[in-house]
């Protein structure tokens, strides 16, 4: 159930997250609804990440030593890529920065033009 779940639902989910998103960044107009549609659209392109980098049957590659002095043949087919996964951290990270910055800019757009909606502030503004 979990693998066919990895396998097909998960991304149709990122796949239905992308387009969400997109929909949300082309079609709104207003600055707050641009901004939570990006970040629908990030979510969407970490998670694809996320799963793409799934392996079944893998553990985490910490190597450990072998009972009784002895040396064990090392196969990396049993062990999960942690570059993917720490990447996505990164990528969170810049997420949540990027967030801030813009709402930050939000902020002084609505204290500027006295609305967040797009057509209204490039009216004001060519005035």
């Amino acid at each position: 159930m979990s693998e066919a779940f990895l396998g097909y639902y998960a991304y149709a989910a990122t796949v239905l997250l992308l387009l969400l998103g997109l929909f949300g960044m082309l079609m709104k107009r207003n600055l707050v609804k641009k901004l939570i549609a990006m970040n629908i659209l990030q979510t969407a392109v970490i998670l694809f990440y996320i799963i793409i980098s799934t392996k079944w049957g893998s553990t985490i590659p910490i190597l450990e030593h072998a009972a009784h002095g002895q040396e064990h043949a090392i196969n990396p087919e049993h062990f999960a890529n942690p570059l993917p996964h720490a990447l996505m951290l990164t990528a969170i990270v810049v997420s949540v920065a990027t967030t801030g910055v813009s709402l930050a800019l939000l902020i002084l757009i609505k204290r500027r033009f006295g609305t967040l909606e797009e057509n209204e502030i490039l009216e004001r503004s060519s005035s």
